[in-house]
């Protein structure tokens, strides 16, 4: 038997699956206890948002399995198709797509809604990962290889930015240089980008009023304290805070939040976060953040691990993203840095988000179980029909 066909009879991860599906279980319960008071009073049923993110969190759980069972490398020859197909969604959503806040970043089918930028920040990670395994042999090339991953990214992070949503486009610029930097691309050039593109963001953060005075509220300003936006943008920050107080060590016990009760916006959504941590206290807060310590420890070692080079970055992609995306939102939560609109992974309610990260876990899981760290037992059982003590080898 083959190296490969061994890689390919292995086991799929299981602390990383656990860790998921614990994450996207619980997220039931976690969205049921932030929403009911918003729901009872916007829809006459407490139980209107949680049946809602019940059957995505089934939709994704099903999706997680599925993704796992199909060999990765077949979504290598995908990759570019899919990437042009994100780029349409931030250009459709541009032009038709629906403005909540200000933004436009959703599109509606019918009942469904469906955000492009999701999508389009799995699709870049796949399809740098497939660009940087090809060009491995010309990886320092400035136009041979730099060129064609930048132009990408550069496309996606700027449709994303003029949405506008800086802190996704921001993110999305992060998890690419992260993974030029793991594709061994020229130093000297990932360092330029790098500079131009956090100057070209602080610019852009200070170009709108309403994100200058959000980063002045953050920093105590009181020109921005004095202001209706700077208190709307720190009235947020404030009752998560009190919502962390409240749950103190212990926490208050699941469903006893007071910080739900149309005290905190999006209780339910990007702070989330915060009423766990007033439910279930420090330790529960502590043991969510662990969960996705444990999936950033396991996607390290299966893109360590990984049979390919493709499997390799892929793997690497998919885990930064994630963990990226879930302590920012803790951070957030916390006051350690800006609002931003960054969703916690398999936590937050939302469609769009919890479908594809469960798709890009389940392609995780796949490459795990291709990557030689679970193999399945090769026992060896006695060959009925040989004669002289040989034997047939099966794999279980």
């Amino acid at each position: 038997m083959t190296d490969t066909k061994e890689k390919d009879a292995g086991y799929v991860d299981l602390p990383l699956l656990l860790s998921v599906l614990a994450l996207l279980i619980f997220s039931v319960a976690f969205v049921y206890s932030a929403s009911s008071a918003y729901a009872s009073m916007r829809f006459n049923s407490s139980e209107y948002l949680f049946w809602l993110h019940a059957i995505r969190v089934v939709v994704g759980i099903v999706v997680i399995f599925i993704f796992a069972r199909i060999d990765y490398r077949k979504w290598k020859k995908m990759t570019k198709p899919a990437l042009l197909a994100a780029v349409f969604c931030l250009l459709v959503v541009l032009v038709v797509g629906a403005r909540i806040k200000g933004a436009a970043r959703w599109v509606h089918f019918g009942p469904l809604n469906f955000q492009p930028s999701e999508f389009a920040k799995f699709a870049l990670v796949f399809h740098l990962a497939a660009l940087m395994a090809m060009k491995k042999n010309m990886i320092k090339d400035f136009s041979k290889a730099f060129t064609p991953v930048i132009v990408w990214v550069v496309c996606v992070v700027g449709l994303v930015a003029i949405q506008p949503n800086l802190s996704t486009a921001l993110a999305i610029f992060l998890i690419s240089i992260a993974m030029m930097l793991a594709g061994n691309i020229n130093r000297i050039h990932l360092a330029i980008t790098t500079c131009g593109g956090l100057l070209i963001a602080a610019v852009y953060a200070v170009s709108a009023p309403y994100r200058m005075l959000r980063i002045e509220s953050f920093l105590g300003m009181q020109s921005a304290q004095q202001s209706e936006f700077g208190q709307r943008a720190a009235y947020q920050v404030q009752q998560a805070m009190i919502a962390f107080g409240n749950g103190g060590f212990w926490g208050v016990g699941p469903g006893q939040s007071h910080q739900r009760d149309l005290f905190l916006p999006e209780s339910y959504g990007d702070f989330i976060y915060s009423i766990i941590g007033e439910e279930y206290g420090f330790i529960g807060a502590i043991a969510l953040l662990a969960c996705f310590a444990l999936i950033a420890i396991r996607g390290m070692k299966i893109a360590k691990h990984a049979p390919d080079d493709f499997g390799r970055y892929a793997a690497f992609g998919i885990t930064v993203t994630i963990c990226l995306y879930a302590f920012v939102n803790a951070a957030v939560t916390c006051g350690l840095i800006p609002t931003t609109g960054l969703p916690m992974p398999f936590i937050s309610y939302g469609g769009s988000s919890v479908l594809f990260t469960a798709a890009a876990a389940g392609i995780l899981l796949n490459i795990s179980a291709r990557s030689g760290l679970h193999p399945k037992h090769i026992r060896a059982r006695p060959n009925p029909i040989a004669l002289g003590g040989e034997f047939e080898y099966s794999v279980r």
